[in-house]
């Protein structure tokens, strides 16, 4: 029986799973870092540092709560004896500096030894390693883009304008702050990468799609951009190895794992990518999908054909399908919104807030709302803007709207009806054609609430769907597994075979595991076409007020 291995570092705790042949989930084991390694004083998996914005990790907690899984997975008498793969996904955007010492240590592991034992403090010369959360690298972002040539060139070659908390300006930050540290440092793994790199037993390739959250790769010819390295730090590229395909075979395990936890000597690494990237290989969802999570933050993920230059959206290299991009949208006003106005307009009752939602007609009588209580990624705007049906863009009024609507029912559905419709605008601008074969797939915190999900396939024209089984992250990393080590072992016995798509070979093992929650009504276009373009027309509105 073929087994599939995947480990997931997300940000606040270690995932382990074992997949048997047909793809269903047989063991699995978890680590959380604030509960199950107290020692490195987490909250939420990360340190505050000691300046404003700074985060950081320190990277033996991960390779402390890799040998705590191991043995969990043991002990629930999993056997790895007959793992074929192994994979996995992480937290995009951290660095790890690995010193001379530390890749000696781990190219010479004792399997006799725990792994924190041997790849200590010492294995890395930056100890305190940034994370995700740190948004220390402002100066560090401004001086990137001055060198290339501004925001428009670096979103052009990398499928992001520089973000404070992407690699890069990390990197340069180490470079400039801790200079003899960086020169020190023989390679620089990311937090994917780094997992990989401990299966492997040497330092492991970035991948192309985890790379492409780094500000540093050419995202159309998947190299590192000489550009982007120069305006880095020196002699990056030597430290960051040769990108490879998200995919791909790195090699077979480390001895250290086959004497310590009898996994086979035949068994492969393929590439580990960021939680995002993943996120999408495991919906296995085509180019009609879009994947919308409903969190904290409101999430759109979606496949491209070309990178469009939207100045606020991620472009990255697919993490299955060669030739095409993955777009990333982040909203910052999702969840805390809608609890907020559940909390004032019905105590916080969320039967009672769906019921209200249900009654209202669609289209809301024309009243439409926008509320950015926080300062919105696209467009830049914060403030709170109604306009009822009577209200005309070039209106005195219409920069100041109204105060409030008349019922509880109409601000909530004003409220969600409006948050749709920017999901909706900024898709569309991100280059994603909606057309009668469209799907939305839903996750995250709110997928549960089927009235929200409802007028979610009626602004978007398109039916909506949920994921059922494990996150998708975690099912996203073993089927890379499964894929990488399919592809291996079928092109060298038949190097001339065509070659079967990553999604077509998933499906060919295991049903996609979705369910039609809802489908949007018959006039659904007819209501929200019109009220598209209010929307877009509130929005530039309530952005124009910023500058007043």
């Amino acid at each position: 029986m073929v087994m599939i291995r995947q480990h997931y570092i997300l940000h606040t705790n270690l995932k382990a799973i074992l997949l048997n042949a047909k793809l269903d989930v047989i063991a699995s084991a978890e680590v959380k870092f604030d509960t199950d390694l107290p020692e490195f004083r987490t909250t939420g998996g990360a340190n505050p540092g000691l300046n404003k914005f700074e985060f950081f990790v320190q990277p033996v907690m991960w390779i402390k709560a890799m040998d705590i899984i191991l043995d969990r997975l043991v002990i629930s008498e999993a056997d790895l004896s007959t793992v074929a793969a192994i994979s996995g996904s992480a937290q995009q955007h951290g660095s790890l500096y690995w010193s001379k010492h530390g890749i000696t240590a781990l190219e010479n592991l004792d399997p006799t030894k725990f792994l924190h034992t041997q790849i200590d403090d010492s294995a890395f010369v930056v100890n305190r390693t940034p994370i995700w959360m740190d948004a220390s690298t402002v100066k560090q972002c401004i001086e990137m883009e001055t060198a290339i040539g501004g925001h428009t060139e670096m979103l052009k070659i990398s499928g992001s304008k520089c973000y404070p908390r992407f690699t890069g300006p990390q990197i340069r930050k180490i470079y400039q702050q801790r200079t003899h540290a960086y020169e020190d440092a023989q390679r620089i793994s990311l937090v994917s990468s780094f997992l990989a790199t401990l299966f492997l037993g040497k330092v492991a390739s970035i991948d192309y799609s985890d790379a492409s959250g780094m500000n540093l790769l050419d995202i159309r010819e998947k190299t590192w951009s000489k550009a982007c390295l120069n305006a880095c730090a020196p002699d990056l590229e030597q430290r960051l190895g040769t990108p490879v395909s998200s995919t791909a075979v790195l090699g077979n395990v480390a001895d250290y794992f086959v004497q310590r936890f009898c996994f086979p000597a035949t068994c492969k690494i393929v590439a580990c990518t960021g939680d995002n990237p993943s996120a999408l290989a495991g919906m296995l969802v085509d180019k009609n999908w879009l994947s919308l999570s409903l969190g904290t933050s409101d999430t759109l993920m979606m496949s491209l054909e070309e990178p469009p230059n939207l100045e606020e959206g991620h472009v990255l290299c697919h993490p299955t399908e060669q030739d095409t991009f993955m777009g990333l949208l982040c909203f910052r006003n999702g969840s805390l919104v809608r609890e907020s106005i559940n909390k004032s307009e019905v105590g916080g009752n969320w039967q009672m807030f769906n019921e209200l939602l249900e009654s209202t007609p669609r289209g809301n009588f024309g009243n439409l709302a926008v509320h950015f209580n926080e300062m919105e990624i696209i467009p830049k705007a914060k403030g709170t803007l109604r306009w009822n049906k009577d209200m005309q863009p070039n209106s005195p009024d219409a920069a100041k709207g109204i105060i409030k609507f008349r019922s509880p029912q109409i601000e909530i559905r004003a409220l969600i009806e409006g948050q749709m419709l920017h999901h909706r605008a900024i898709a569309e601008d991100m280059g994603f054609h909606f057309i009668t074969e469209t799907k939305i797939l839903a996750t995250g915190g709110a997928s549960v609430n089927k009235s929200i999900l409802q007028v979610i396939s009626d602004v978007f024209n398109a039916p909506v769907y949920i994921q059922m089984g494990s996150e998708a992250a975690l099912m996203g990393a073993a089927y890379r597994a499964a894929y990488g080590y399919f592809i291996h072992e079928n092109q060298a016995q038949h190097p001339d075979a065509p070659r079967i798509s990553y999604r077509d070979y998933i499906l060919s093992l295991t049903p996609n595991h979705l369910q039609l929650v809802c489908e949007p009504n018959k006039d659904s276009e007819q209501i929200y076409g019109p009220l598209l373009q209010r929307y877009r027309d509130m929005a530039i509105t309530l952005e124009a007020n910023q500058a007043t």
